[in-house]
């Protein structure tokens, strides 16, 4: 079974049907947020990014992974799954059409087809597999922004979201983690989506992804001011490069056999050269271009916790890094998934993390590039021993780059899906603050 995806005519009728939908529950309502937020930790055993929504009635808190590529939310509906208010889509329903369907009426218990469904399917996603989630609608409710502290909690009694035909999707998860909540580009039932087409913002979100994890960073999902502190809009310093657009073909073995190709909701950019203490590495600018299978070019992810480079570019690159460390920082013995790794004893640190030669992803101009510093290029495995926070691609296939948590934290990326564009604002260690000292506990 092949499916094209949806033609953007029909996208956008489906789009309005849907804001048709969500609107009137809330016209009761005049409470209008222009910025939502979620707090965000890191998980110390998974080293994935743990984020909490309330849904449900009665409301349930539910620990969910961020997936920046995932198309939407899904969450466990297998294990003490109690709520009044869950209401399945419907077969040819605009729910059905907006969250993507596969499949329709194809209910299954112990792989057997049951006589009477008329629910819908999709694809739903975790780190390693993809497998069929039954599309539904339930109430969400998440905080929202006053200035630089938190609002009004703001109700949404008909959100989007999948339930996987079995549990076993949350084996890849951390612990007592339900799901995973979706920001993927593309996607008409992405988290930040739905929320945009429900108030009415633009659709955009940024991430603040803190370095520790015992304090939390913070999901911008709106406009602008994105305050830190106080006093700071983070959002002021960023430099921008354009998302690519991509179609995918997703493949589904359970409960049926389904392939499907559809608009690909992860996020693509053009890095054209990297630089280390500004001089230019001799790259192969082929991997550097993404290519119609997806391969090659640069993807960013939080499923990857360090950024991993195909193995001739991480050769260039860690080789390149060792002649410009200092000269009296040694080499010493690979610590796994590391293969590059220091005697810390003779480095220095400062409030920009170990003193590292800087690392400069170059986009679209020369004068337009993302620049990592010590704190997210070196990272402390042992007592003593730093390694080079980047690991080579074990996959054949792949992206060329794939810009990994470690990589990101303390710097604020703000994805502009309404202008197609994705913003960094370097280091917030720069400005003399980080991604944990925001107000919004």
């Amino acid at each position: 079974m092949k499916l094209s995806p949806m033609s953007p005519s029909k996208y956008y009728l489906f789009h309005f049907c849907f804001l048709l939908i969500t609107s009137t529950t809330l016209s009761k309502s005049n409470f209008h947020p222009k910025t939502l937020f979620l707090l965000v930790k890191k998980d110390p055993s998974s080293l994935q990014y743990i984020t909490q929504i309330h849904q449900r009635t009665p409301l349930v808190p539910l620990k969910l992974a961020l997936n920046l590529g995932g198309e939407s939310l899904w969450v466990d509906c297998e294990n003490d799954h109690k709520s009044s208010t869950y209401k399945p889509a419907r077969c040819e329903s605009a729910q059905c059409e907006l969250a993507w369907s596969t499949s329709c009426g194809n209910c299954y218990v112990n792989n057997t087809l049951l006589p009477i469904c008329n629910s819908c399917y999709n694809v739903v996603s975790n780190p390693v597999t993809s497998i069929g989630g039954e599309i539904a609608e339930d109430v969400l409710t998440i905080q929202s922004i006053n200035g630089s502290i938190p609002g009004p909690v703001a109700i949404v009694p008909n959100f989007i979201f999948s339930c996987p035909i079995t549990s076993n999707l949350t084996q890849n998860l951390g612990k007592n983690v339900k799901g995973m909540v979706g920001f993927g580009q593309q996607s008409p039932v992405s988290f930040a989506t739905q929320f945009a087409s429900i108030f009415k913002f633009s659709r955009q979100f940024a991430i603040c992804l803190s370095s520790s994890t015992k304090r939390n960073g913070v999901i911008f999902i709106g406009h602008s001011p994105y305050f830190i502190s106080l006093a700071f809009d983070a959002s002021r310093d960023l430099i921008y490069t354009p998302i690519i657009t991509q179609q995918r073909f997703i493949t589904i073995t359970y409960p049926h056999y389904v392939r499907i190709i559809r608009p690909s909701p992860e996020y693509y950019i053009q890095v054209t050269s990297v630089r280390i203490n500004g001089k230019t590495l001799p790259l192969n600018k082929t991997l550097l271009s993404l290519d119609e299978n997806e391969e090659g070019g640069t993807r960013i992810s939080t499923n990857v916790p360090y950024t991993e480079l195909e193995p001739s570019i991480y050769d260039i690159v860690s080789k390149a890094f060792i002649t410009e460390m200092p000269k009296e920082v040694k080499k010493v013995p690979a610590v796994q998934p590391f293969k590059t790794c220091f005697d810390s004893t003779y480095i220095g640190v400062s409030r920009l993390g170990y003193d590292a030669p800087e690392i400069n992803l170059v986009f679209q101009k020369q004068n337009v590039y993302w620049t990592i510093i010590g704190a997210n290029s070196l990272v402390k495995v042992k007592e003593g021993v730093i390694c080079l926070a980047f690991v080579e691609r074990k996959k054949t296939t792949g992206q060329a780059i794939v810009v990994g948590g470690y990589q990101m934290q303390d710097n604020l990326i703000e994805f502009d899906l309404s202008r197609s564009r994705i913003g960094f604002s370097n280091s917030l260690f720069y400005r003399q603050t980080m991604c944990a000292n925001h107000n919004y506990a």
